[in-house]
C-alpha cells in the first residue's frame, strides 16, 4: 500500500511523461524564416530569436524548438539550449510585446529548479496595450486541468506565491501539495502561470487560456531532473480545462491585496 505522505515513493518526473502529453496542441511552423530582436524591459541585454524550420537560434546557440499558436498572432515558443536551461518564450506579435522564462537546475536549494521572468518588446513593433506583467487575477480560481484520458489534476490558486494541486487521475492519483507559483498577465484572460516543486526537482511553466470558463485550454512545459537525480528530463504538454468555483475574499483578507 502507498503512504501518500512518503514523499521517497513520489513518481519522478520521467515517470510522469509517458502519455501526458496526450492533449498537446499540434505545433506550427509559422515563425520559419523569421527573426525577432526583443528588447529588455528591464536592465538586461537585446536577445534575438530567428526561425529556422523546427529550429530557433538563440544566445549563440541553435536548438530544436517546438511553436504554438496560442491565439492569433500571439505564439509561446519552447526550447533546451542547454543541459540544465529550459527557456519558454512568448512572442506577442500583435502588441509588440515578449515575455522570456529562463528555468534552471541548480545544484542545491528548494526549490531546486528555478525560474527567471523578463518582458520585453519586440523591436520594429509598436508596443501596444499593457506590458506583460505579474498579475494576480487566477487568485481564488479552482480549476480542473485534463492532460489525457488518464491524467487529470486539480489547481487551487492561493495567493501572488502559492498554489495547491491535486491529482485526481492517473499515477499520482491522490497525491497533492502546496508549491510556489507565478502568473503573468500575456493578454486579457490569458496568462503564464509557471509553477515550482519543492519534493520532485522540477518546474513548469504553462500559457493558459482563461477567457472561457467552460472551455479553458492550456501549452506548457515540464522540466527537471529524472529518477537519477542525475538527467534532465524535458517535454511539452496540453490540456483542457474548467473552472470549478471561484473564492470571493472579504475586504482585508483578500490575498490578491498583498
Amino acid at each position: 500500500m502507498t503512504t501518500l505522505s512518503d514523499t521517497s515513493t513520489w513518481l519522478p518526473l520521467d515517470g510522469l511523461a509517458p502519455g501526458f502529453d496526450a492533449n498537446k496542441a499540434p505545433v506550427v511552423g509559422d515563425l520559419h524564416g523569421r527573426a525577432f530582436v526583443l528588447h529588455d524591459d528591464g536592465d538586461g541585454p537585446d536577445r534575438t530569436a530567428r526561425f529556422t524550420g523546427a529550429r530557433v537560434a538563440w544566445d549563440g546557440s541553435t536548438v530544436l524548438c517546438e511553436t504554438f499558436l496560442v491565439d492569433p498572432d500571439l505564439y509561446y515558443v519552447q526550447f533546451h539550449p542547454a543541459p540544465r536551461e529550459a527557456v519558454s518564450l512568448l512572442l506577442d506579435l500583435r502588441e509588440g510585446r515578449a515575455l522570456v522564462v529562463t528555468t534552471t537546475i541548480g545544484d542545491d536549494g528548494t526549490p531546486r529548479v528555478t525560474q527567471e521572468f523578463r518582458p520585453a518588446t519586440l523591436d520594429g513593433v509598436e508596443a501596444r496595450g499593457e506590458p506583460m506583467a505579474p498579475s494576480t487575477a487566477l487568485i481564488g480560481r479552482r480549476v480542473v486541468w485534463v492532460y489525457s484520458r488518464e491524467h487529470a489534476y486539480e489547481h487551487v490558486y492561493l495567493s501572488p506565491h502559492w498554489y495547491t494541486w491535486q491529482c485526481l487521475a492517473g499515477p499520482e492519483r491522490g497525491l497533492a501539495d502546496t508549491d510556489e507559483n507565478t502568473v503573468y498577465r500575456i493578454r486579457p484572460g490569458i496568462h503564464v502561470f509557471a509553477w515550482r516543486e519543492k519534493v520532485i526537482p522540477c518546474a513548469s511553466v504553462t500559457v493558459a487560456d482563461h477567457r472561457d470558463a467552460r472551455r479553458l485550454r492550456s501549452h506548457g512545459v515540464l522540466f527537471g531532473l529524472d529518477g537519477t537525480g542525475e538527467r534532465p528530463t524535458h517535454f511539452t504538454f496540453g490540456a483542457y480545462g474548467r473552472l470549478l468555483s471561484t473564492t470571493v475574499h472579504p475586504d482585508g483578507l483578500d490575498p490578491a491585496e498583498g
